[in-house]
């Protein structure tokens, strides 16, 4: 087996018992990126060179003696909505095509100074917004199990090159979904925590009261020890909360008897594939042979997330990204007479279709005499939405969904159908809405393409997520297939 085939934590292992070095790592995984990326696309930035340097200072450091951690010399791929200093971060708009921080995110930092060692910046739906990694302004991800299937979206390219094995971790962003259904249409585990629970001091912002970041790894393992590096309290993020973190290694237990799990009736019913539906009910008679009791509830609420999001967060992305004018930095358009043409010219040639149409939607939610009608509708919806959630979290220990209504669609098959590529995200946005944590592992395969299951706890729960995921995991094979590429 190659290195670039193995999770962090076996090869942390194998660092450890000083079987392979850092740079026969950092040299596997590019040797699979040269060989597969180009079939790929899920790499905006590749950062090879630094990489096989950082990987020989590492080595140099083991030799004289220092101690390493879960992280010391795992490759890592970034989203390139997370600012890097000194390395380009676009959010796959042209707008910030030339734009190198001055500083890196929290989440960065954090990797980095447990000796991760960045790959490179993943493409994504432009701000983060979308549901198939076709926003992008500079390429389209390709699925590694279908090359004319997308991998989801907005955290595509970090999603598409686990499954590729182009990188052993990679960090994503959750506004609605965005790490959760690219882990279901790529074979992965993604893992959306708490809001709050990990910071988003540096994370480029679309829906600053649903954006939060998470782990997209090869297995529940690998999600936990993420975790325990990017989670807690920063001082520089007001929504950070303050709350301990726990070692989430010790919630890997294989055994959910007498735990209480609950599936949703209208996450399981009306627009869910029917070979989807019962792959996840599969999987939910395997947790119930391994003792879990599983009930079916019903809550009615859910079925208004999509249009309460749909108001909120382009509300949200329409404050957000005002601040994109061509002042200070990023793009400025060259045609201009004046101020305001200045303005207009250079939001008109930097922001893609999909990011005009939410900017729109948000400012016409707000704008006087429909901001009653629609944006505080809308919040007050939000909270129904997350009442109903605590009344469930009140009688079962986790729910249970699919992550999505369907496999990868074909790239193309969406585009010119917004309201169809919105409801792709139907079972994710709930979560962000009432802000849990939830995860998608792999359950099955329909037609030789991926199925994710979505297990939701209440917040900053993450430990019963990891306790079902792992239990489910280790009696079943899904996690272990690979895409032949």
């Amino acid at each position: 087996m190659e290195l670039f085939e193995l999770s962090a934590h076996e090869l942390h292992a194998k660092i450890e018992k000083k079987e392979v070095s850092v740079s026969d790592i950092v040299k596997s995984v590019i040797d699979r990126i040269n060989k597969v990326e180009k079939r790929i696309s899920s790499f905006l930035l590749v950062n090879l060179d630094e990489a096989i340097n950082r990987a020989r200072e590492i080595d140099d450091q083991i030799a004289d003696g220092r101690e390493i951690t879960l992280l010391t010399g795992i490759p890592v791929m970034i989203k390139d909505n997370m600012c890097t200093r000194g390395m380009l971060t676009t959010c796959a708009s042209k707008i910030l095509m030339n734009y190198i921080p001055p500083y890196s995110a929290t989440v960065v930092e954090k990797v980095l100074q447990a000796g991760a060692i960045p790959i490179g910046k993943a493409n994504m739906d432009e701000f983060a917004m979308g549901s198939s990694t076709e926003n992008s302004a500079y390429k389209k991800t390709r699925n590694p199990w279908e090359l004319n299937s997308v991998p989801g979206g907005s955290s595509g390219g970090s999603a598409a090159c686990i499954a590729a094995q182009e990188s052993i971790l990679a960090l994503g962003s959750d506004t609605g979904g965005s790490i959760r259904q690219p882990a279901s249409f790529c074979g992965v585990v993604g893992l959306k925590p708490t809001y709050g629970r990990v910071s988003r001091y540096g994370l480029i912002a679309f829906a600053s009261s649903l954006d939060q970041i998470g782990p997209i790894t090869k297995d529940v393992t690998d999600s936990a020890i993420m975790m325990n590096f990017i989670a807690g309290h920063d001082k520089k993020d007001s929504t950070s909360v303050d709350v301990p973190v726990p070692d989430y290694r010790k919630s890997l237990i294989n055994d959910v008897k007498g735990l209480k799990i609950a599936v949703v009736k209208e996450l399981i019913g009306k627009g869910i594939d029917e070979k989807v539906k019962k792959c996840v009910l599969d999987a939910v008679a395997t947790l119930k042979r391994l003792g879990a009791h599983v009930e079916e509830i019903s809550m009615p609420s859910l079925e208004y997330g999509v249009p309460t999001y749909y108001l909120v967060a382009t509300a949200e992305a329409s404050s957000n990204l005002e601040r994109y004018d061509g002042v200070k930095y990023g793009l400025r358009s060259g045609s201009a007479e004046d101020l305001l043409s200045m303005y207009y010219n250079t939001r008109r040639e930097g922001f893609g279709p999909e990011v005009k149409r939410r900017i729109m939607l948000g400012t016409y939610a707000l704008s006087a005499g429909y901001y009653d009608a629609y944006y505080l509708k809308a919040q007050k919806v939000r909270t129904l939405i997350k009442n109903e959630f605590d009344r469930a979290f009140s009688k079962f220990d986790a729910i249970i969904s699919p992550t999505s209504p369907t496999v990868a669609f074909k790239i193309g098959e969406k585009v010119n159908d917004p309201l169809s590529m919105y409801l792709s995200d139907i079972a994710t946005i709930p979560v962000n809405l009432a802000g849990i944590p939830a995860i998608s592992i792999p359950c099955g395969f329909v037609d030789n393409l991926p199925v994710g299951l979505q297990i939701m706890g209440k917040a900053f729960a993450e430990e019963m997520l990891f306790r079902v995921a792992f239990t489910f995991e280790q009696n079943t094979e899904w996690h272990k297939k690979r895409p032949a590429l």
